[in-house]
């Protein structure tokens, strides 16, 4: 039976998997590797000892498996600077670098402002999590360097090289909030022409079109994996759905809302990705996960438990919670500002459920940004908010309207990297049962 090996290339934790014909995974492995540090001291990926743990599993999993094709997903906003034998010129630069201001101010000034760039490149203000501007801050901080580049690739483009020796980009990864793609034009912005930097930038390729390595191995390009994450729920549902993925950062995103950003979604931390057909999917983003975890361990504290088990809690559609004014609240930073003493309520109970109020009532604020004017039929909660009786009760509440569904896809990012070269790999239907719903 034919099998994929899918590397998942997290910030954190590197995984990787083999899965069957089903989609069952047979095989997994993963690792926590030690970062190390670019000239300038900051902490950064350490891309000889990444490349290595993945050609030795790719190695281990050949030798145990018939691997028919193998592809990566990876977190964007990440560059690799190659010369003209392959090399790598520079360390693999944190998107967490401090970017300096004085540097940033010259960018936007000489390309219309920060209002027009972020505009037409669906890209809030960010720094480094633009990835464009490291390619900037490259040319114009250190140009002996720069004057040595011949390619740059994304990261997980870069992943796919190593086994296709093929420089491509794939659109999923230009999209990602990078400052290169102008989505008005749907071509690179003239930024990146003016500086000279198109000509560094590898042919877009598609995403769904391996390319044969010398082991007979149909290699994908790589996907970023916020992209690739959306895979398994677009190829099951066809009407308008958005999906709510919770974390540390709650992510609303809408495949089905097309429309250019506006001021107000830019000044409160919308953009947008492109999906692997290049067209545009509108995101909000709420810092919900951080916020719940302070506020939570303030909760516990005070009444003596475990901040576990207020998770655990059921919902009473009997407890009374006060409904919280939005007007002073930042939508990307709900923590900024909104402090309640939760020593005065009676219960662990009824603090909890005025905690997830608050909650509910900014999370409604920020997915209704990418909802407004493209409405969905169904709205799917993973991650660890899908867990909480309360969260998803409340959720419910807030939209009456709509179906509200926890909804499991293991590997979500994965699994995408894997549905997405299916025709070349896999003889057998997509499974309807990838996603479980609640």
């Amino acid at each position: 039976m034919s099998r994929i090996l899918i590397f998942d290339i997290g910030k954190t934790n590197k995984k990787a998997f083999v899965f069957n014909e089903s989609y069952d995974i047979l095989w997994e492995k993963s690792v926590l590797l030690e970062e190390t540090a670019d000239e300038d001291g900051d902490p950064c990926e350490d891309l000889p000892k990444l490349i290595s743990w993945i050609k030795d599993v790719y190695e281990e999993v050949k030798a145990a498996y018939d691997i028919k094709a193998v592809n990566f997903s990876s977190y964007g906003a990440t560059l690799v600077f190659l010369d003209g034998n392959g090399r790598v010129l520079t360390p693999l630069y944190n998107y967490l670098k401090t970017y300096p201001e004085e540097l940033k101010r010259k960018f936007y000034d000489t390309y219309g402002g920060e209002t027009e760039v972020s505009g037409a490149t669906a890209s809030p203000v960010l720094g480094s999590l633009n990835s464009g501007m490291l390619i900037y801050r490259l040319k114009h901080e250190r140009p002996e360097v720069f004057s040595a580049v011949r390619r740059i690739l994304h990261l997980p483009n870069y992943l796919s090289f190593l086994f296709s020796g093929k420089k491509v980009t794939d659109i999923t990864s230009i999209g990602c909030h990078t400052n290169l793609w102008d989505f008005t034009r749907g071509d690179y912005h003239r930024w990146v022409g003016e500086e000279g930097i198109d000509r560094f930038l590898a042919p877009v390729h598609a995403p769904d079109q391996p390319v044969q390595n010398p082991d007979g191995v149909a290699v994908g390009i790589g996907l970023h994996d916020s992209s690739a994450a959306l895979i398994p729920y677009l190829k099951r549902f066809e009407e308008p759905f958005a999906l709510l993925s919770t974390g540390t950062w709650n992510i609303t995103i809408n495949p089905f809302n097309e429309a250019p950003l506006n001021g107000e979604e830019l000044d409160n931390d919308c953009l947008c990705f492109l999906k692997t057909d290049g067209k545009p999917i509108k995101a909000s983003r709420l810092l919900g996960g951080m916020y719940h975890e302070q506020e939570a361990a303030k909760i516990a504290r005070c009444f003596g438990i475990p901040p576990a088990e207020l998770m655990e809690m059921s919902y009473d559609p009997e407890t009374e919670v006060e409904t919280l004014s939005l007007e002073n609240h930042r939508v990307e930073n709900p923590v900024t500002g909104l402090e309640r003493d939760w020593q005065k309520y009676p219960t662990a109970a009824q603090a909890y459920h005025q905690l997830m109020a608050d909650l509910v009532a900014l999370q409604k604020r920020s997915s209704d940004l990418v909802l407004k004017g493209a409405p969905v039929n169904k709205l799917f909660v993973d991650g660890g908010f899908g867990k909480s009786r309360i969260f998803m009760k409340m959720l419910s509440a807030a939209y009456p309207e709509t179906e509200v569904w926890t909804s499991e896809v293991p590997q979500a990012s994965a699994l995408g990297a894997a549905l997405v070269l299916h025709d070349h790999w896999n003889s057998r239907p997509v499974p309807e049962d990838l996603i479980k719903l609640k």
